[in-house]
């Protein structure tokens, strides 16, 4: 047995990686509940590094053609949540200094955990409930891909918003 690796069987198998993201949620959670400063520059930043991880991932394993229907598919149902999970995120102007803050929901946390696991499950008991590992896989990219970049799109669009209204008065 020198140099296996044994993995979990059962329960287990499940609650330990879904007990470690609860822990990890938990912790986020207390942080996002913060006021944090928004920097609309750099809203960018976390969509072009994931589609920079999900090109790479297609590129090397590319789906299959249906995969790439259930990717398009998950990328356009990821995009609807990511939508709404912009619309979550709380989002202030302070009227003096016009500097914007955000607060994360914990609506929103919890969609994400909820996401991450139905992804989980899928996973794990995919093979005896006839998923393909590698289509749920795919999708679960495509997903996060539409969520991570609607998300900032979203909060982009309205920080703009209330920035110009604070500014100018001008009407939302």
């Amino acid at each position: 047995m020198h140099g296996q690796v044994v993995q979990p069987q059962g329960p287990l198998q499940f609650l330990i990686p879904l007990v470690v993201f609860a822990v990890i949620f938990a912790l986020r959670a207390r942080r996002m509940s913060q006021l944090r400063p928004l920097k609309l520059e750099r809203l960018w930043i976390v969509p072009t590094i994931y589609l920079a991880l999900v090109a790479v991932t297609f590129v090397m394993t590319p789906p299959t053609p249906s995969g790439w229907l259930v990717s398009l598919g998950a990328l356009v149902a990821g995009a609807g949540v990511g939508w709404q999970r912009g619309r979550l995120m709380a989002i202030t102007v302070d009227p003096v200094t016009h500097q914007l803050n955000q607060k994360g929901s914990p609506l929103a946390m919890l969609l994400l955990f909820g996401i991450v696991a139905v992804k989980m499950i899928a996973q794990q008991e995919g093979g005896a409930m006839g998923f393909d590992a590698a289509l749920v896989t795919d999708a679960a990219l495509a997903f996060g891909l539409g969520m991570f970049t609607l998300t900032r799109i979203e909060m982009l669009v309205r920080a703009r918003r209330m920035l110009a209204t604070e500014r100018h008065g001008i009407a939302a």
